[in-house]
């Protein structure tokens, strides 16, 4: 039972689209990871922007507050759009991901199922080979041992249990 071109085929096919599926979950994760350090930056200009409000008030400079709040506004703003922005990568980032590992089962059990065929075929090929040494080890026998060969393959095809009910052929 040899294993067809077209498992084999298959497997090849299911390969490529796993590495297709790994390079998009790598893709989503990198985006995901984009946005959040965005998300960072944000908040670190919020706190900047907090930081430049309390300096001018210590200072007096009223540019610098008005800088400061704005910078706090720019920040929060943009932190409120990043956020579903991130909630949306981290569902597709999470999709690619199933899609990955529903690839890789695929894949896996194309794998085993070759591995099975093969392992069968090879167990089939060391029963032909057994029984044409078999046959050649019949084939080859001397007359004067038929009897004594006869009567050992009569008794290795009866059944087993007791053997005190067989019967010597002298």
């Amino acid at each position: 039972m040899a294993v067809s071109r077209a498992i084999r085929r298959l497997l090849q096919v299911l390969e490529i689209q796993e590495e297709g599926c790994r390079a998009a979950v790598e893709l989503a994760r990198a985006e995901l990871t984009r946005l959040q350090q965005a998300l960072i930056r944000s908040v670190e200009r919020e706190r900047g922007g907090r930081r430049l409000v309390a300096a001018s008030a210590a200072s007096g400079e009223i540019t610098d507050r008005i800088a400061g709040i704005e910078e706090t506004r720019v920040a929060v703003r943009i932190a409120t759009a990043l956020a579903p922005r991130i909630a949306e990568s981290a569902l597709a980032a999470d999709l690619r991901q199933r899609e990955f590992l529903d690839k890789r089962i695929e894949r896996r059990q194309t794998e085993t199922l070759i591995e099975e065929a093969e392992a069968l075929e090879s167990i089939e090929a060391g029963r032909r080979a057994q029984r044409n040494l078999d046959e050649w080890y019949l084939s080859r026998r001397a007359p004067s041992g038929e009897a004594r060969d006869e009567e050992v393959l009569e008794n290795t095809h009866e059944p087993t249990g007791n053997t005190s009910q067989r019967t010597r052929k002298p």
